[in-house]
């Protein structure tokens, strides 16, 4: 009896580290960072000011590449690509979600939505289609016409994870991505992400709130550019731990 092909993991980091200027005024601001994303994974990283959170941000989400260490996506080696190819990778493969949500100000949500699209060179019919699809995910298709300006925080948020989504990346990487809304509005961004993970999605989600944390399947802390702890609060087959009932696939309630 064959065993079952085990699935390559999303991402994995091995001894990746990042260092700043030279020398006396050199800032290690990553340190030996070994990390393994499986897909389907929901993984929350924290750390007080200065951990290096930002700089595993942009290490993952390929704005930045490692002084040392590698770097593989979806079995990719990272590490070793040119700015293009890096270009690439980041509008194929991942997903950004940012706290300050980033829309272009004067052009609607479907437009906003289709523009990864564009830069991939999707006919426009089918990066239309893609487009209202991924708004409706997050449950904003009815204001996909209106400007950023005409919408709320959170509506905004909403149009942010869509245009993440629609581009079917290997990841989703969302920096803060509560950190300007009200509680309420977080809350509904927080069950769109379980809703996302829960429909197989990859997400990593930089945080420094522990509720927003406990959405998450598992936590990882950041201390001096190194991880000081990981814990698994979820299995990585298992439903995110804070997704709402109402929410939950009709699947597995059965």
């Amino acid at each position: 009896m064959t065993r079952p092909r085990r699935r390559r993991p999303t991402l994995v980091l091995r001894g990746v580290a990042k260092t700043y200027g030279a020398g006396e005024t050199a800032v290690r601001a990553l340190r030996g960072i070994d990390l393994v994303v499986e897909r389907g994974d929901f993984l929350a990283v924290m750390g007080a000011s200065g951990s290096g959170k930002s700089t595993l941000m942009n290490v993952i989400g390929c704005l930045d590449v490692p002084t040392a260490g590698r770097y593989l996506l979806e079995g990719i080696d990272v590490s070793q690509l040119d700015d293009l190819e890096l270009a690439f990778i980041r509008n194929r493969k991942i997903g950004f979600v940012f706290q300050t949500y980033n829309l272009v100000p004067r052009t609607s949500a479907l437009r906003n939505a289709e523009l990864p699209l564009v830069y991939a060179r999707v006919p426009k019919h089918e990066r239309r289609q893609r487009a209202v699809e991924a708004l409706e995910a997050v449950g904003v298709a009815d204001r996909m016409h209106h400007l950023p300006s005409e919408l709320s925080g959170g509506q905004q948020q909403r149009v942010a994870i869509a245009r993440a989504i629609v581009t079917n990346p290997a990841i989703v990487l969302a920096d803060e991505p509560t950190g300007n809304l009200d509680s309420a509005s977080g809350a509904e961004v927080m069950q769109i992400f379980s809703r996302l993970n829960a429909a197989g999605r990859t997400i990593v989600m930089i945080t420094h709130e522990h509720d927003i944390a406990e959405h998450a399947k598992r936590v990882i802390h950041l201390v001096d550019g190194r991880i000081e702890s990981d814990h698994r609060t979820a299995a990585l087959d298992a439903l995110p731990p804070k997704l709402a009932a109402a929410e939950v696939p009709r699947a597995e309630l059965a």
